[in-house]
């Protein structure tokens, strides 16, 4: 809808499975990522439709058109073939209900199809382990009444030491039943890279963080200017935006769209700045690497800043606002971080992709 973390956690769990021997069909949505989902599993790609505005207010088609009802009719047809044909025994919904409303002209279709078929599958909702909290009535009771109609199972993809569920949804009490945790998806130890960048900023898919990537531009012409900066700006950045900043680099940094061995290059950094995606932060806890965490917060989401401000209590990040970041905080925050040991090892499960095949496996 927006970054690229839903669907990097989804291909990190469809290639688990794989591995445990399962045909996995992964069906997607949004704007097309190279390297996701692998190609161990078979791929339906479906029509692309984005978030029109930063806070998720309507859907859009990839070139920023407003996606109409033949367009969002058609995406719908394409999505219950691809079911027909999969003949699955077990189907996982990546966030759906407790997020993706957006997504009912063709979810809600789906969930009638897998009430109807013979056999019927399994119906499982896959979700991180902090959510975005609802602000209007009455959209908790509906998650809990799809839930209690539908679904088999909620896969929580966290750990229970580390957030609960039911601190961002208040209504965990009436699916306790339901609910499994997994164990953060995280990446498994990255292999070595022989390139080495001291500093990493990372915007997730890009479509925000460029106030984040513009403040690192200036404070690496400020601060350890004698260290090799690499700055990724996200696939989804616009191509005007990603000139402009061409432009700007100073000669200790490089500007890229994208590496796809980022885990591998946070192994050897000293420092990461970033947003607090799930994704992103589960490379952080895997590689140890030090982090300056800058929240995602535009259009009132709050999950991104729940997990910084955990991670910052552990000691595992220093914290700054998205809303009116300045160079100088950056400056003075990078100084800090580097001054500070790596952190230990966290006492955090990150083996969800995992545990998450298993369960299903077990479940089939």
């Amino acid at each position: 809808m927006l970054g690229i973390g839903h669907l990097a956690r989804a291909s990190r769990i469809a290639s688990a499975m794989a591995k445990d021997g399962c045909q996995v069909t992964v069906v997607t949505g949004g704007v097309p990522v190279n390297g996701f989902p692998g190609p161990d599993v078979t791929s339906v790609t479906l029509p692309p439709v984005v978030a029109s505005s930063a806070g998720f207010s309507g859907l859009a088609d990839q070139t920023g058109n407003a996606a109409g009802e033949e367009f969002l009719s058609a995406r719908r047809d394409l999505l219950l073939e691809a079911f027909r044909t999969a003949e699955p025994d077990v189907v996982i919904i990546e966030a759906f209900p407790f997020g993706r409303r957006q997504m009912r002209f063709e979810l809600l279709p789906l969930l009638d199809a897998i009430a109807g078929a013979n056999p019927k599958p399994k119906l499982y909702t896959s979700v991180r382990d902090i959510l975005q909290q609802q602000k209007k009535p009455g959209r908790d009771g509906e998650t809990v009444a799809l839930l209690r109609d539908h679904f088999d199972g909620v896969l929580v993809h966290g750990d229970p030491g580390f957030v609960r569920l039911e601190e961002t949804f208040p209504l965990t009490s009436a699916i306790s039943d339901k609910i499994t945790y997994t164990g953060l998806v995280a990446p498994p130890l990255p292999p070595e890279t022989m390139e080495t960048f001291d500093i990493i900023v990372s915007a997730g898919g890009g479509a925000v963080g460029r106030d984040l990537i513009r403040a690192s531009l200036e404070a690496a012409s400020r601060v350890a200017i004698d260290r090799r900066w690499l700055l990724i700006t996200g696939p989804n950045l616009p191509e005007q935006d990603f000139a402009a900043l061409a432009k700007d680099a100073p000669g200790n940094v490089d500007l890229v769209r994208f590496r796809k061995d980022f885990p591998s290059l946070l192994g050897r950094a000293e420092l990461s700045i970033s947003q607090a995606g799930y994704n992103t932060v589960g490379d952080l806890l895997v590689t140890g690497c030090r982090s300056i965490l800058v929240p995602f917060t535009a259009g009132g989401e709050t999950e991104q800043s729940v997990r910084a401000e955990r991670l910052e209590k552990l000691g595992l990040a220093l914290t700054l606002p998205e809303a009116g970041l300045t160079t100088d905080q950056l400056v003075d925050a990078v100084e800090i971080a580097l001054s500070r040991p790596k952190p230990s090892n966290p006492d955090i499960d990150l083996t969800g992709a995992e545990r998450t095949s298993a369960i299903i496996r077990d479940a089939s």
